[in-house]
């Protein structure tokens, strides 16, 4: 017996799901899009079996359908939907990284016989689109569902097991209780980045002094404020009841640094950053979660012409994919800094591994 997959939205994590599911023993994957560009480029990409821009003819006896689209529109998605001939028994799942929305809409327009289960694999890449997706992008990362009460427990079970082919690791939340948490480390940091980060540019605006002296560490720590504007315009929107919630507690926070600057209280600001120390050294270092990880190394080079060539050369060798390199610096008579990056952990294992053999100094 064959199970078709219905994909809406083949992009990273559309493309992806298809990649891990494509070819496994009875499934068939088809892949739904109204821009023919798109049609082409999944079928070129291997990502589908088959492609086509009609809702109906990729809904058609489907047991499973994934609404890859932006946030935004996850509701439209899934009232169309409703209104077609779906499969009796038919799953609809999402990947949206808000919950609560999407799982009242899913209970007003339910219909018998056709089940709903919110889903948000917390995995992504600093690239998107369909020639970004990888099999790998799921492999250890945290797979949230957000079945109802009235979803049964054999179905949350059908869909649970045919998500074991991305290697993911299921997590059973209530969609409301995921949205808080999601809120905290994934929401609140990008509103805190971008406020920083605009902060910062109207200061700019002065001197250019902030813009120049703001290389390095002030870029890492706020390189989220680069995501796309229109999906965290949707994002953040959709978690609106629960961000000013957060925003509020997190002016309580930037309140109580303001009290203690003004008090000069040094114990409790050595507190404050004791807490954070403690609590930052207890999470996973490297495992996938809300935001992209960034698996980084840092090795000191000395300073004499084709050193960077060399060590590039020497990652060529081993097949180990680069995807890019910064000297931090580099002075007359003091070692440079090389920060080298990677798209996967494996990747980074492997040159930290090969580098310090060859006598580099590494370190993360």
């Amino acid at each position: 017996m064959t199970i078709k997959v219905a994909i809406f939205g083949v992009g990273l994590i559309g493309g992806s799901l298809g990649l891990c599911l494509k070819g496994k023993p009875g499934i068939t994957v088809v892949g739904h899009s109204h821009r023919p560009g798109s049609l082409n480029r999944m079928i070129e990409r291997g990502v589908v079996d088959s492609a086509t821009a009609s809702m109906e003819e990729a809904a058609a006896d489907a047991d499973f359908i994934f609404l890859c689209v932006p946030v935004g529109n996850l509701e439209e998605y899934l009232r169309k939907l409703n209104e077609l001939p779906l499969k009796p028994g038919c799953i609809i799942t999402d990947v949206g990284s808000t919950k609560a929305s999407i799982s009242a809409c899913a209970e007003t327009c339910s219909r018998p016989g056709v089940h709903f289960i919110g889903g948000h694999p917390m995995a992504g890449s600093e690239r998107s689109g369909v020639d970004a997706a990888s099999t790998l992008l799921f492999e250890n990362a945290f797979y949230v569902l957000t079945p109802s009460a009235a979803v049964p427990e054999e179905v949350y079970q059908r869909l649970e097991q045919l998500l074991g082919y991305t290697r993911a690791q299921i997590v059973r939340v209530d969609p409301e209780l995921h949205d808080e948490i999601v809120g905290a480390i994934s929401h609140l940091p990008h509103i805190i980045a971008v406020a920083l980060v605009n902060q910062v540019c109207d200061y700019d605006k002065d001197n250019g002094l902030h813009r120049m002296l703001a290389a390095g560490g002030f870029r890492d720590i706020t390189r989220i404020a680069s995501s796309d504007p229109i999906i965290w315009r949707d994002i953040l929107l959709s978690n609106r009841d629960v961000l000013l919630s957060l925003l509020q507690d997190w002016n309580r926070e930037i309140d109580g640094f303001i009290h203690m600057l003004e008090a000069r209280d040094g114990e409790k600001i050595e507190q404050a950053f004791q807490k954070a120390n403690q609590f930052r050294g207890e999470l996973p270092e490297r495992r996938k979660g809300a935001i992209t990880s960034l698996y980084d190394i840092y090795i000191d080079v000395p300073d004499h012409p084709g050193i960077i060539g060399q060590i590039a050369t020497e990652l060529g060798v081993q097949h180990i994919n680069l995807s890019n390199m910064q000297i931090i610096e580099s002075r007359e008579d003091v070692p440079g800094v090389l920060r080298l990056s990677f798209r996967q952990e494996n990747e980074m294992e492997r040159a930290k591994q090969h580098l310090h053999a060859q006598g580099y100094a590494v370190y993360l």
